[in-house]
């Protein structure tokens, strides 16, 4: 859901789509519900997913550094 927040904040959803996801997410429960999403929401999720670039912090290596001596 911070990932839905973060892209109602950037306004790259509006309230009633940031609604209509976070309703839809947490009445599937399982990722084979996610994926029945109604088109028309499913689409700005994939858009608004794109325009965060969420593919892109996925594809890059985990740091591996620690603060720890």
């Amino acid at each position: 859901m911070q990932t839905l927040d973060e892209m109602r904040d950037r306004m790259l959803l509006t309230t009633d789509q940031h609604a209509q996801i976070g309703a839809w997410i947490t009445r599937a429960r399982t990722p084979e519900g996610i994926m029945a999403m109604p088109p028309s929401l499913w689409r700005k999720l994939e858009l608004a997913s794109v325009l965060l670039n969420i593919d892109g912090d996925l594809s890059q290596p985990p740091a591996l550094h620690s603060d720890y001596q």
